[in-house]
């Protein structure tokens, strides 16, 4: 037994924690059958020498679990009796029994706190000790709480454009550990000694700045050394202080005459180095007006893929020790953000694949046009060279026109095509490598203006020497990948591979390119899908303190967090948006095993649905919102199914939140308020007695008193369980007789239970037929025109080729056809059912679960011709602390009675009967032999 992987609920990474109560987790590998963990201890202490040798004081501990008898490895919580000390590293470890009596140790673990108490106190002060000095009385009981406070002081230049910032650091002695905590705004890029301090881009992750600040946190200890030292500090504007550059470059979409609204007009930063030393001294490097500060040689940085660099004017050397800062001036306190600062602590955003050109072209001289292959979420890289001086235009696109230059096929958004693009002037000479700082958007064509490639120079054009596109999304931990034997459905998983993976940053966008918007339906109607391919649990946690932020007085939740625009009407209040609150911890309670956010949101929750109560129309029916958007490009309908099967759903999820928190009695009384809403949504909606229809069915109320059977009204009672146990039958059938022509009638929000009730009624043949038509709505169809990622709505001229709002077929994919379905919370118990009776003859596929690594497999080798026999072969790797239930297909109508079915193979397997199997960790070789007449 091994003790594999150990970390902390909500948290990616851990040298910053600012919280008095932890959750702790750990999987485990183990290759002896049958064995099973029987108790744990979790110790937690600052003293890692007596960690690693047993000897551990009782007065040693910060918090001791003691032993528990118990197989749990999730959600552990670690509650020391006064918090954790304030900037001090902390070890933890994990003791596990097994069966037998044996004990097993993980390795141990770090953590270091930065101010675990002071979002409790007055946020970070900066402007006061210069201009108001007489304030600092008031400020006296903030100033003495001298361990637990922040001494960092907001500095910047007083401007708001691009700027570097320096501070030398003399080292007498050499620091035992060396931890950084910074944050910039809008974006920041940290250095050490002229290297970057981690790989983090665009630190912190987008909030709302009057509220909430992320700052991050960087070991450098092997980064420092004695004598001079150099921390270095790249300020651009992102979303705190956007800024088109004076030419009508494009920067937020308009929309109803909403302007974007600064946050701050002063690019800001704030840092503090904790050094400590082997004889126990703790010395803090602050940011304050010893720091020096210039304006940087990027003079634009438009989040939206804009950004102006002049080569001439960069201070080479700059972030380095020797360098001659004689011209730099001191840093100036600044009025800095309203808002707290906290921790970061989703997965930071860093650059992954990349991508060369597939194709290189010049449509004309002086512009060469480069195809990536693949769209996603880029920056780009180039290197040129040319004479000083020479200004070199950057365009990106997802879509180019007949001669390969960059299109927007939308009219309304045509600013697209002339106010996005990077500029550069070279400073002449050597070879020039150029790649944005601050700045992203989802291209696969790239367009550079006014230059030559090597093999057709002209004149004295600067030379492009390369292009790549360098992949840009959440470092959240990469867990699942799927193929199978047919080659479009391939290149589907392929397309929703990368739309999915273009979409996730420091908020779940949508979408990378013209929006860059946190809008909220996408986090819980793409959650099941996602978490087949990402670790979602820090990133939805943060996504909740943005909806906290967000939610206003009277407990609406609007439709997107951060809210950096008020939307009008449904746009800015609509359940299937909001109701994330109370979704999103459902689903970390179902994916992840986590609880860690329920006690900050359920109030939240609370208010939210008491909001919804005075929304309520015809005694419970909520008919408001959006509807079924994106059908038919974006129209309004199905409301009433819609908006109140989403309203009986979150009143589940608070009931459960409610039930975690030990509140009995307010569990029940949200039980018995959706109980209420259920009753309603059946007397309005539900349709018993149409004599035109030989069964139940479920209408909408888009055309009162016309009665309809979509499809997608049937599948939203059935998978929210609102269809009365003797209709279900009925209600079934009137889904399948409105999906047997295999074409899409539903938008983004009736989707995802469009093909889960397909999934459960075993029509994968429906949903292949779907996916492949030849017009729209067809996911086929964005292939066959050679699209590599989805569109935002079933288009072929799209303004936006990187949503994944239509994704949700990706977690069909997964279990229906690969057939992986968890059930108890963290796949503690999950379900195997391939798609036996499908087209497909080979399917694999393997998700990192919390508890393990999943691996399925299944090769079908069919013959129906005469009596032969033919066989399935499932292959199951199962992960310690799980239990999985092997669902066998069904016999047909031609076999007899008394299949064969292995576990192992027919020499030296079991054979066992029925038509599931349990299994426990291990792998598992299951093969099913077919006798047919």
């Amino acid at each position: 037994m091994r003790i594999a992987r150990c970390g902390i609920h909500g948290f990616h990474e851990t040298l910053g924690i600012d919280v008095d109560e932890l959750r702790f987790f750990w999987s485990i590998e183990c290759g002896r059958p049958g064995s099973r963990q029987v108790a744990y201890r979790v110790e937690v202490t600052t003293d890692k020498e007596a960690l690693e040798a047993n000897e551990l004081q009782v007065s040693d501990h910060v918090w001791d679990s003691g032993r528990v008898e118990t197989d749990n490895q999730r959600n552990v919580l670690c509650k020391p009796t006064n918090g954790f000390q304030s900037t001090c590293s902390h070890y933890w470890r994990v003791t596990v029994w097994d069966d037998a009596g044996l004990a097993y140790y993980s390795a141990v673990n770090f953590f270091f706190t930065a101010y675990p108490r002071s979002s409790r106190l007055l946020p970070p002060y900066s402007m006061n000790q210069t201009y108001m000095p007489h304030s600092s009385l008031i400020f006296r009981t903030w100033f003495e709480d001298e361990s637990n406070r922040w001494k960092a002081v907001w500095i910047g230049n007083g401007g708001d454009r691009p700027l570097y910032l320096r501070k030398p650091v003399q080292l007498v002695d050499q620091p035992v550990r060396a931890i950084l905590f910074a944050s910039g705004l809008g974006h920041f890029n940290m250095t050490v000694n002229g290297k970057p301090a981690s790989n983090h881009r665009l630190d912190p992750g987008w909030t709302n700045y009057h509220r909430r600040v992320q700052y991050t946190a960087y070991d450098i200890t092997q980064s420092l050394g004695l004598g001079e030292n150099v921390l270095g500090v790249h300020l651009g504007n992102g979303f705190y202080a956007g800024e088109k550059g004076g030419e009508g470059r494009f920067f937020w979409p308009m929309y109803e005459d909403n302007t974007y609204v600064r946050y701050g007009n002063e690019l800001c930063f704030f840092g503090e180095l904790h050094l400590f030393y082997a004889d126990d001294r703790h010395e803090i490097i602050i940011s304050d007006p010893s720091w020096q500060v210039r304006n940087s040689a990027t003079t634009l940085a438009n989040i939206y893929a804009s950004e102006d660099h002049d080569r001439r004017q960069y201070p080479f050397g700059w972030d380095m020790s020797g360098f001659d800062a004689s011209g730099w001036i001191p840093a100036k306190p600044v009025t800095g953000p309203r808002g707290h600062i906290y921790y970061q602590t989703q997965p930071p955003v860093v650059l992954h694949e990349t991508f060369e050109p597939v194709k290189t072209h010049s449509p004309k001289p002086g512009i060469v046009c480069y195809d990536l292959g693949q769209n996603s979420s880029i920056m780009v890289k180039i290197t040129l060279q040319g004479t000083a001086g020479s200004e070199v235009i950057v365009r990106y696109a997802e879509s180019v026109k007949e001669d390969g230059t960059v299109l927007m096929p939308d009219p309304l958004f045509k600013e697209f095509e002339t106010g996005v693009y990077s500029r550069i002037h070279l400073a002449g000479g050597e070879i020039e490598v150029w790649e944005p700082d601050f700045s992203f958007t989802s291209a696969r064509y790239i367009q550079i203006e006014g230059v030559s490639t090597p093999e057709s120079t002209q004149g004295e054009l600067p030379v492009v020497h390369s292009v790549v596109g360098r992949h840009i999304s959440s470092a959240a931990r990469r867990l699942g990948t799927m193929r199978t034997d047919k080659e479009d459905v391939n290149s589907l998983l392929n397309a929703l591979y990368w739309t999915f993976q273009s979409n996730l940053f420091s908020y779940h966008t949508d979408c990378p390119q013209i929006e860059k918007f946190g809008w909220l339906e996408v986090t819980h109607l793409l959650a099941p899908a996602t978490q087949y391919i990402r670790d979602m649990e820090s990133l939805y946690s943060k996504i909740l303190d943005d909806i906290l932020d967000a939610q206003e007085p009277n407990g609406l939740v609007p439709t997107m967090a951060p809210e950096m625009r008020y939307m009008c009407g449904p746009l800015h209040d609509t359940i299937t948006w909001g109701g994330a609150i109370c979704l999103l911890p459902d689903i970390l309670l179902r994916y992840y095993d986590s609880t860690h956010v329920i006690p900050k949101v359920y109030p939240a929750a609370v208010r939210y649905m008491e909001y919804m109560r005075s929304k309520e129309r015809k005694g419970g029916l909520i008919e408001h919102g959006l509807g079924d958007w994106g059908r038919d490009i974006a129209f309004g309908n199905h409301q009433a199914n819609i908006e109140t099967a989403i309203y009986y759903r979150c009143l589940q999820c608070v009931a459960v939140m409610a039930t975690e928190l030990g509140k009995v009695d307010e569990a029940s009384y949200f039980t018995e308020w959706a109980d209420r809403i259920a009753k309603v949504y059946n007397k309005h909606l539900l349709v018993t007695d149409d004599p035109s229809r030989p069964y139940a069915y479920y209408t909408s109320l888009d055309n009162y008193p016309q009665r309809d059977a979509t499809a997608v009204n049937q599948a939203l009672a059935l998978q929210h369980g609102l269809v009365p146990e003797q209709h279900r039958d009925d209600v079934m059938r009137a889904f399948l007789d409105d999906t047997k022509d295999g074409r899409i009638r539903a938008g983004e929000i009736g989707l995802p239970y469009l093909f889960n009730t397909l999934g459960d009624a075993k029509r994968s043949d429906i949903v292949l037929q779907m996916a492949r038509q030849e017009e729209h709505p067809s996911y086929m169809r964005f292939l066959r025109r050679g699209e590599t990622t989805l569109s935002e709505f079933w288009q072929d001229a799209c303004r936006s080729k990187c949503h994944d709002m239509l994704g949700t077929i990706y977690e069909w994919f997964y279990a229906s056809v690969l057939g992986l379905k968890p059930v108890g919370n963290a796949y503690r118990t999950f379900v195997v059912e391939p798609a036996y009776e499908s087209e497909f003859d080979y399917i694999e596929g393997e998700v990192d679960s919390p508890y393990g690594l999943i691996t399925v497999k299944l090769n079908r080798n069919v013959e129906k011709n005469g009596d032969s026999n033919g066989t399935t072969t499932l292959w199951v790797t199962i992960p310690f602390g799980t239990t999985a239930t092997i669902k066998l297909p069904p016999l047909s109508a031609d076999e007899i009675a008394d299949r064969m079915v292995f576990v192992g193979d027919e020499k030296d397997g079991e054979r066992v009967a029925g038509e599931t199997i349990q299994l426990s960790h291990g792998l598992h070789t299951v093969v099913i032999s077919s006798i047919c007449r």
